[in-house]
């Protein structure tokens, strides 16, 4: 059988699911009430609980995956849990931002993508296009590349120019280039949308949109741009999965809320 490209598998399941919106699973017990089971199997049983709240609402989840290393191997196999019981439900990104060259990023692919079976995975493009290529030989698969974050210190790197263009510029242009298999996306943050349109005029690659919600990036900007001839997938993590105190019916409330929203919005630029 023959494989659908990742960013048409995508592109296919938001129209089915009517969603652009992803859920970010980055579960932190020090948010979480003391009321709460902050166990390992309490943190699984909560996260499976969101999962089975959401599903229908979303298209995507992304897994930072700190937030699971950081309890080591049973974290590690909470996250391989996880990915898991979303099974062929969701999309499922591996927010790891690896960024290295030649074996060892052919490693990290089989890692993320077979071992675990994530769908997608966040690169960082800082050493080229080779720590980019390894993650993108399996069509089916894809890389979101870092290229215009949302963190305040962005500008350290990203704003600075070569060849008379921004770093953020020429890293979209690189993977355009690279995009032979159209399978790549690129991070773009919500808290810039003044620079959105830079990126959106050099290619009609989909986007992974985080800052939205605690960090108080720009909603309206980031859909009405992103989804210029292509898709903005928006992701939402704190603002949903600690709604009203980790409160489930609070939580696929606050999923549906941003998912109309983005929706109708979408809707208005037609």
């Amino acid at each position: 059988m023959v494989k659908m490209t990742f960013n048409d598998t995508l592109m296919n399941l938001s129209k089915d699911k009517e969603s652009k919106l992803c859920i970010g699973l980055d579960i932190d017990s020090d948010r979480m009430p003391n009321t709460m089971d902050k166990s390992l199997l309490g943190l699984q049983r909560y996260i499976e609980d969101i999962i089975d709240s959401t599903s229908n609402i979303c298209l995507a989840y992304k897994l930072n995956m700190a937030f699971y290393e950081r309890y080591g191997s049973k974290g590690y196999a909470l996250m391989e849990k996880i990915v898991e019981y979303i099974d062929n439900r969701n999309l499922t990104i591996a927010d790891g931002k690896r960024g290295d060259i030649g074996n060892t990023t052919k490693k990290y692919a089989l890692s993320i993508f077979e071992s675990i079976g994530f769908n997608s995975i966040t690169v960082s493009p800082y050493m080229g296009s080779d720590s980019i290529i390894p993650f993108i030989q399996d069509k089916s698969k894809g890389v979101f590349v870092l290229c215009l974050t949302s963190n305040t210190s962005a500008k350290d790197i990203q704003f600075k120019k070569a060849d008379n263009k921004t770093i953020y510029q020429n890293i979209a242009e690189l993977c355009s280039e690279l995009n032979n298999n159209n399978n790549i996306g690129l991070v773009v943050g919500a808290t810039n949308p003044e620079f959105m349109k830079n990126i959106r005029d050099l290619n009609n690659l989909p986007w992974l949109i985080p800052g939205i919600g605690a960090q108080g990036g720009d909603l309206e900007q980031s859909v009405q741009i992103s989804n210029q001839n292509s898709i903005g997938l928006i992701n939402v993590s704190r603002a949903i999965i600690f709604a009203g105190d980790c409160n489930l019916n609070d939580v696929q409330n606050a999923a549906i809320s941003f998912n109309n929203q983005i929706n109708l919005m979408v809707d208005n630029e037609k």
